[in-house]
């Protein structure tokens, strides 16, 4: 695989009137976790389809893994695997024989050695003979995931992976996810759910009516939103007074004797700080440094609310 897995440029795509992409542009480095939050309708599936060769684009251009996706749509669908918003697994077969069945439809040479290591990795061992129909929602989603691997795709498109699922369910696939990384694949995430997102995410784009509304590292994103404080307490009141006059603009509660202070949250301005205080020969007996959450740069960007604070 080459070092970047993904390069799209321009990519738009509309329906008829509708614009649902509208000039997407966006890097994907190899062996990392890229994730694409936005609301519902913002145009993250469409995004996925597009880029698995599944939907054509309107304008722009798109290679994955070194390959045009309409050129080389071929190379392409042999590079990647997609898990879509719903397992696409066989109720009616076991789980052994879904995974049997993609082993087919790969052609491998020694598919019981592939689907007896993907069963144990997902611990579906002692549930490989038992009917799908059976399985629980988490146990459906690790099957979906593990009949992607089958083919041993070197990225992932994970389309809203965790919808649905318990929080012990959901915190189970980003270990299988942080596992894939190590391995050296793509992942690929498309999500509702911001703590999803800050907690496997190399870098996040919001996407929002179709288009790119920022990009970069959680922590990135994080510092574009208003809020970034350090917390100072003190040891009594008179301390307090003399922190107060040393920062100007800052909040002050005398009751629970704490000075908040406006802050970027940076290594740097930190050290400043504390260097101020030190000056003035004031001591706090703690400190605490607060950021925004990606919840508040969700709502920033969007306008909207996250999924978790709406469902």
């Amino acid at each position: 695989m080459t070092a970047t897995a993904i390069e799209v440029s321009g990519l738009r795509k509309a329906f008829g009137d509708r614009v649902v992409l509208d000039g997407i542009d966006l890097t994907v480095a190899a062996g990392s976790v890229f994730s694409l939050l936005g609301p519902n309708g913002a145009g993250k599936t469409t995004t996925v389809n597009v880029l698995t060769t599944l939907m054509r684009a309107d304008q722009g251009t798109v290679r994955v893994d070194g390959h045009d996706i309409d050129a080389e749509a071929k190379a392409v669908r042999k590079a990647i695997g997609v898990t879509g918003q719903f397992a696409a697994v066989d109720d009616l077969l076991t789980g052994h024989e879904n995974l049997q069945l993609m082993a087919d439809l790969r052609r491998l040479g020694n598919p019981e050695d592939v689907i007896g290591g993907l069963l144990d990795k997902f611990e579906l061992t002692d549930a490989a003979a038992k009917p799908v129909s059976t399985y629980s929602g988490g146990m459906r989603r690790k099957l979906d995931l593990a009949m992607t691997l089958v083919g041993r795709p070197r990225i992932i498109f994970l389309d809203e992976p965790t919808t649905g699922l318990d929080p012990r369910s959901r915190r189970t696939m980003w270990q299988i996810v942080r596992g894939l990384v190590a391995d050296g694949v793509t992942i690929f995430l498309t999500t509702q759910y911001l703590e999803e997102a800050d907690q496997l995410a190399d870098r996040v784009a919001v996407l929002d009516q179709g288009r790119l509304v920022a990009q970069g590292t959680p922590a990135d994103l994080k510092r574009q939103v208003p809020g970034s404080h350090v917390l100072l307490r003190f040891a009594d009141l008179a301390t307090l007074d003399a922190a107060a006059r040393v920062f100007p603009g800052s909040t002050r509660d005398d009751e629970a004797l704490s000075l908040k202070v406006p802050d970027d949250g940076g290594t740097k301005s930190l050290r400043g700080l504390l260097n101020r205080l030190d000056e003035h020969s004031l001591d706090a007996d703690e400190f605490s440094v607060h950021t925004p959450d990606l919840d508040d740069v969700f709502l920033a960007l969007t306008g909207h609310k996250s999924a978790e604070e709406t469902a």
